[in-house]
């Protein structure tokens, strides 16, 4: 049987892509991983260089990562990923897919994915998931074709706002939203 192929687009919240790298090899024996940079995610910051990130993610995929919106665009139209997952999604990135905007590579990808009704899948990692993100997590919930990665409160006491993923879920979270169904528990 033929790898699920799954979008794996990140956004700029740089201090998860060690944690992603090291989920990504299970990622990729399980799915058929296509990586999807936003413009931010493209920078350098203090967890590493960007091209370093982009060749480890190419390198493990045996893809190169899309990373313009133009590069985006004839992903969903084509039909070309069976899940999108945007991991990590920063509080910038859920504000923009709760109110539509489409500035970003992500975003670009999400929207033409959405349009197919299939699903996306949210591995959210902001410091005000608690604060200023509440509201947008919330209309995301509630939204059809988005689903999320289980989450919670990753340093309640040193960020009492702040929310992250169990990037050890998923995988499992890929394959519930693949089936129409949200993994639970989502927070944990």
């Amino acid at each position: 049987m033929a790898k699920l192929r799954l979008g794996l687009a990140l956004t700029g919240s740089y201090c998860c892509f060690g944690k992603l790298a090291e989920v990504l090899p299970a990622l990729c024996r399980e799915f058929d991983v296509l990586p999807i940079f936003s413009e931010n995610a493209q920078r350098d910051s203090r967890f590493g260089q960007a091209a370093d990130w982009m060749a480890l993610f190419a390198e493990a995929s045996g893809r190169e990562p899309v990373t313009t919106i133009a590069g985006a665009e004839p992903l969903g139209p084509k039909g070309l990923m069976d899940v999108l997952a945007i991991v990590p999604c920063t509080g910038n990135t859920l504000a923009k897919l709760s109110r539509g905007v489409t500035d970003t590579a992500v975003t670009m990808a999400a929207k033409g994915h959405l349009r197919n009704g299939k699903p996306v899948v949210i591995g959210v990692s902001t410091n005000d998931g608690l604060g200023a993100s509440a509201e947008n997590i919330g209309r995301l919930l509630v939204r059809k074709n988005i689903y999320f990665v289980p989450f919670g409160q990753d340093d309640p006491a040193a960020k009492p706002t702040s929310l992250a993923c169990d990037y050890d879920r998923i995988i499992p979270a890929v394959a519930a939203a693949y089936e129409g169904r949200q993994l639970q528990p989502i927070l944990v």
